[in-house]
């Protein structure tokens, strides 16, 4: 006899019902930070997005989506993600799209 005919014994008018556990949504709590590099990239412009706080699965996700919504090159690493060009604008509109606040940094 398992434990669950036992609590059947005890308990014959409880009708079993089936739970499933509610998937935490993560909540960004500082926006990310868009901003325009040229330093140190031999005059190459990049956007940086930073400020991530999640895991590194969510950030190569957002990564990825970016970079095939505009169709340019880039990479993510340490919480910041590196597109090439100055595309502060429309990775801007892309993050806000997906739910998450932005806050553009530089002229």
């Amino acid at each position: 006899m398992d434990l669950r005919d036992q609590l059947k014994n005890l308990f014959p008018d409880h009708d079993e019902q089936d739970f499933e556990m509610p998937e935490e949504q993560f909540k960004q709590k500082e926006p990310l930070v868009c901003k325009f590099e040229k330093k140190g990239r031999n005059g190459k412009p990049v956007t940086i997005v930073e400020g991530w706080e999640g895991s590194e699965e969510d950030l190569k996700k957002i990564s990825k989506k970016i970079k095939t919504t505009l169709g340019i090159g880039g990479s993510e690493k340490d919480g910041t993600i590196i597109i090439q060009g100055d595309n502060r604008d429309k990775i801007m509109n892309i993050l806000k799209e997906m739910g998450y606040k932005t806050k553009r940094v530089g002229g």
